[in-house]
């Protein structure tokens, strides 16, 4: 598995954990009500599990499995694939921030597309037919 691959994947475990943490305490709430502000914490478990856990995971698969070059570097040039990872764990940050600084969710919304985008672009050149 290349490095990279690596590094979206572990990141996307990590926000596994996270996100079951904080829905383990949601559930709790719901059976025993002692603390109602915990439910505060439901936008963060759906951060944490749509697009740290998921986006993040099926990311790290689609660069490690898409169709390799058969000349030169196997994957190409990864610097775009870098900057996705940045940006889509940068969005993740700004937009669990939100419960403070409800501006920083216009940020955060703006660098997890941005990071798509840029995952798009990365890896457009690989996908091609089959025996082409």
């Amino acid at each position: 598995m290349p490095r990279l691959s690596v590094w979206f994947v572990r990141a996307s475990l990590i926000y596994l954990l996270l996100g079951f943490t904080f829905g383990a305490f949601i559930l709790a709430e719901k059976g025993i009500s002692h603390y109602p502000p915990v439910w505060n914490l439901f936008s963060i478990h759906m951060e944490f599990l749509l697009v740290g856990w998921f986006v993040q995971l099926t990311m790290g698969v689609a660069f490690w499995i898409l169709p390799r070059f058969s000349t030169g570097s196997p994957r190409g040039g990864v610097k775009l694939i870098w900057i996705s990872f940045g940006l889509i764990n940068l969005g993740i940050l700004f937009s669990v921030m939100r419960l403070w600084f409800p501006a920083a969710m216009l940020f955060g919304r703006a660098a997890e597309a941005g990071a798509g985008i840029v995952f798009a672009v990365g890896l457009w050149r690989r996908v091609k037919p089959h025996g082409v």
